[in-house]
């Protein structure tokens, strides 16, 4: 009798346990792991399409999800992924992106056009664009060592009015030429 008490109140006790880890949520780092297929392991992006999100601030992170979520920021995929995550969850993935080392990328670049860029930045993107790109103040995003096909796209949805420029950023872009905007996407290209 005894022996069967005790083997009922360990399937009890295991069946308890298990059904608290079960009922666990999910951590950052599983959560992230969905990004991986795309944004690169530690979200160091393997793909000239794709933004590595490693060395993101928090708070850019968190605007990009949102702005997916709500249809503001147009996404081939991840306006429907981002509906798929808790306000909660987002933010844990972007506090594990954001404590992650910038991804250096490894790219062909023209020179003339980097020279030409970093002539550029500080007086046109460097209030929002800290130290050549590598921070972003606020919500802004890192640029250093971004794809360059990935923000040359990004830049092209912008000046189409497909995705809705920041006035702060519309009042520097406006009165450049293109070949100024595509000298300074060399220029954050090339930042290590």
């Amino acid at each position: 009798m005894i022996m069967k008490w005790r083997g009922w109140a360990l399937a009890t006790g295991v069946l308890a346990v298990s059904a608290m880890a079960q009922a666990a949520p999910p951590t950052a780092a599983m959560l992230s792991n969905a990004c991986a297929g795309c944004h690169g392991t530690n979200g160091g992006s393997a793909g000239p399409t794709m933004p590595s999100l490693a060395g993101q601030s928090k708070e850019a992170i968190e605007v990009a999800m949102k702005k997916f979520k709500s249809g503001e920021r147009p996404g081939t995929i991840m306006g429907r992924l981002a509906k798929g995550y808790s306000e909660a969850e987002v933010t844990a993935m972007a506090e594990l992106f954001s404590k992650q080392k910038l991804h250096i990328t490894t790219q062909t670049l023209d020179k003339a056009k980097i020279a030409k860029g970093a002539s550029l930045q500080e007086s046109n993107c460097g209030r929002c664009h800290i130290e050549d790109g590598k921070e972003g103040k606020d919500d802004t995003p890192a640029m250093a060592s971004q794809w360059l096909p990935y923000m040359q796209m990004q830049m092209a949805d912008y000046l189409s009015g497909k995705r809705k420029m920041p006035e702060k950023m519309k009042e520097k872009v406006d009165p450049m030429s293109k070949e100024d905007i595509e000298a300074l996407l060399h220029f954050y290209a090339s930042v290590k």
